[in-house]
């Protein structure tokens, strides 16, 4: 290590200042973390009491380079819930390096947040799957093999192996499944294959990952899972499944119909996402 120059030293006390800022903007502390994909982007604007702060205000924070989002925190009340949302998301393809991508979830740690919750829009692997459908993650293939932890290790924040069997917490994915009765969409529940984009997965990556038992893959959702299951944060992952994946079918994959199919899928999966977040409170007293 002592001829390693470390790029990154993100200690407990580099976290605390994009923290203390954000607690100096509210008066309660949030008990859930949204992170919301293409098909929920609107569910935001019905966070109620919204205090709405700009990434680039936060210390040692990341700043959105989507040019049509503005990128930004959203703290108030949703469906009974104390919650802190990003209105956009950080990926590894917008040239952020892996280690800095923990930077949102360390500051949802510091602000108190209990549990979070991360949507995505995925392609279809499983061939049993279609457009519309959702899936509860309950495991994920880094198809990468990054990891957002890589670098020097702060014990208070967790430790320096740690294991991953329930990244996807068993309590909350067992909460979401209850409730499929309550969604016009089919529920599924999957393994999810991240890989980094921006280009989609070849035919090839394809077939390789249905062999290893992947039912969907995205460029998402996995070095925020990760990060929450270093620092102990309970996490609830839901994909849209927004296409499928290159060859299991002879269509052309592209970004068009990611969003058509996201918005056509966008209110009844905003109404099951507000229905898990209503019975979160009698599944965490349990």
């Amino acid at each position: 290590m002592n001829n390693i120059e470390m790029k990154y030293n993100f200690n407990l006390e580099y976290f605390e200042k994009s923290a203390d800022y954000v607690k100096s903007k509210i008066d309660f502390k949030p008990q859930t973390a949204l992170i919301l994909g293409s098909a929920l982007g609107s569910l935001a604007s019905d966070i109620k009491n919204p205090v709405e702060i700009p990434y680039e205000d936060i210390p040692d924070f990341l700043v959105s380079t989507v040019k049509s989002h503005a990128g930004k925190l959203i703290l108030g009340e949703l469906y009974g819930r104390k919650v802190v949302c990003m209105s956009c998301r950080f990926h590894y393809y917008e040239g952020y390096d892996y280690e800095q991508l923990v930077a949102p979830v360390r500051l949802f740690k510091l602000l108190g947040v209990e549990n979070m919750i991360l949507t995505n829009a995925a392609g279809g692997i499983n061939t049993g799957y279609k457009p519309g459908d959702l899936m509860i993650i309950r495991d994920h293939i880094n198809l990468a093999g990054a990891s957002p932890l890589r670098g020097p290790n702060d014990d208070r924040i967790g430790p320096r192996f740690f294991d991953v069997c329930n990244a996807y917490d068993e309590g909350l994915r067992t909460l979401a499944k209850s409730l499929a009765k309550e969604c016009s969409l089919r529920i599924q529940e999957g393994v999810y294959a991240y890989q980094t984009g921006p280009h989609f997965e070849t035919p090839a990556e394809i077939r390789f990952l249905r062999m290893a038992g992947a039912d969907a893959a995205g460029m998402s959702t996995v070095t925020e899972a990760l990060t929450a299951a270093h620092c102990g944060l309970k996490t609830l992952a839901i994909s849209l499944i927004s296409n499928m994946a290159a060859g299991v079918n002879n269509n052309r994959v592209d970004g068009e119909e990611v969003d058509y199919v996201a918005a056509q899928s966008a209110k009844e999966f905003k109404k099951y996402l507000s229905s898990i977040l209503a019975h979160m409170e009698s599944q965490e007293d349990e």
